[in-house]
């Protein structure tokens, strides 16, 4: 990576922490290292272990850590003790997968929470954000020019592709307009296996609903997104299992995730705030991470008390929080086709 990349990097953090600040959210540093995670069956993690200095007699202890695939276990905590919206710039990890087009295995996460606001806030937060990346584009672009010059300049009109307002498309719709079916009648009925191969996909046999909801999205709905604008998909499939709330038919999550040039960049939920749904997502999820885990980790049985009232009987409070992969945004915005050239230090591939 040359320096101007580097610099052009430092500059789309300085832009995010000058927004985030400037409306009050507190920037928090976690840890990196997590004695158990959140079971999510859809990725993989990285072990560690920490060895102690050697005890009387010379045995050696150790315990097992793992690295963060995402913040999420760490603010949640917080925002139960201080009930502050929140904000942080990482890194996470994520094993078992390819390096170079849009993953790496480490790579830079941003990640927000704003109190007493659902999924739709988030989207509104996310537009702002967005925008003002795009005022401020020729300053980190050019980060030797001062700001009271920037102001007298002409602003370079920015890429389309990541302007706000977002595109905003329910995902029952996007399955009707490219998938060419109704996603719930689907669903309900036990027909997406047909669908699926009626799209000549052809799925093993044995998969459940929420792996062939994946097969036909991944095939037939993210090729087809528009790209000359953010597009956010809204209210995912209550039956693909996540930490949001529901939505009011029962049928949806209160979810979205934002696609720029066809690239998933960010995922958003009005956070799940009852102890006992977060009980028996951790318990089903971790039945199913256990299982199937190429990397097991310890799941902590007793996180779901995060989520109960606090001393003074206050609940956890209503939050959204967002997921933002800054490496791919940073592809995005210098219109590269790979995250790879965003990164200082590429991971090398097998």
């Amino acid at each position: 990576m040359d320096v101007e990349l580097l610099r052009l990097r430092a500059g789309v953090f300085r832009v995010i922490r000058d927004f985030f600040d400037q409306r009050d959210y507190l920037e928090v540093d976690t840890p990196l290292l997590a004695p158990d995670l959140i079971p999510e069956s859809c990725l993989e993690v990285f072990e560690t272990r920490r060895v102690a200095p050697a005890g009387p007699g010379g045995n050696l202890r150790s315990r097992p850590y793992w690295l963060v695939p995402s913040p999420e276990i760490w603010m949640k905590k917080l925002i139960a003790k201080d009930r502050q919206s929140l904000y942080q710039i990482c890194k996470c990890f994520r094993n078992s997968e390819t390096s170079g087009f849009l993953h790496s295995p480490e790579f830079t996460m941003l990640e927000y929470y704003t109190m007493n606001a659902g999924y739709l806030d988030s989207l509104t937060i996310t537009e702002e954000l967005f925008a003002a990346l795009m005022i401020r584009k020729p300053e980190i672009q050019k980060p030797e020019i001062r700001k009271q010059e920037i102001q007298k300049q002409e602003i370079q009109k920015p890429a389309e592709v990541l302007r706000p307002p977002f595109i905003r498309i329910a995902i029952a719709e996007a399955f009707e307009r490219w998938a060419g079916f109704d996603l719930y009648d689907a669903a309900e009925s036990g027909g997406l296996e047909a669908e699926a191969r009626r799209l000549g996909l052809n799925p093993p046999a044995g998969l459940g609903t929420s792996a062939l909801y994946d097969l036909i999205f991944i095939h037939a709905v993210e090729p087809n997104l528009p790209r000359d604008r953010p597009v956010a998909l809204m209210d995912y499939p209550a039956f693909v299992p996540c930490l949001a709330q529901k939505g009011r038919d029962g049928k949806t999550a209160e979810r979205w995730e934002l696609y720029a040039r066809g690239v998933e960049l960010a995922n958003c939920y009005s956070e799940e705030t009852d102890a006992e749904n977060v009980r028996a997502y951790f318990e089903a999820e971790g039945k199913i991470k256990n299982a199937a885990a190429l990397v097991p980790h310890r799941i902590d049985g007793a996180y779901w008390k995060t989520f109960l009232p606090d001393p003074q009987g206050r609940p956890f409070p209503s939050c959204s929080g967002v997921a933002l992969g800054l490496d791919r945004l940073i592809m995005v915005l210098t219109g590269r086709s790979a995250i790879d050239g965003t990164l200082p230090f590429p991971m090398e591939e097998f």
